[in-house]
């Protein structure tokens, strides 16, 4: 891949509107989460902070190959 493709605009654009929506999902719940012991409330953030990363994987090889499969 010599040049950028549309898909990569594209892809970059969708990913950064899932950060987005996912920190604006996460943070709706903090007035629940800020109601759990801090051990629970540091569990969940921790999780939260690391399972967004989990649906991008089909978006970066799409970006990649065309291709949502392998």
């Amino acid at each position: 891949m010599n040049e950028p493709s549309w898909r990569t605009a594209v892809g970059v654009f969708s990913i950064i509107a899932w950060i987005i929506l996912w920190v604006v999902l996460i943070a709706s719940l903090s007035g629940t989460v800020g109601d759990w012991p801090v051990l629970a409330q540091a569990a969940f953030y921790l999780v939260a902070g690391l399972a967004w990363i989990v649906p991008l994987k089909p978006v970066l090889q799409w970006i990649e190959t065309g291709r949502f499969k392998p």
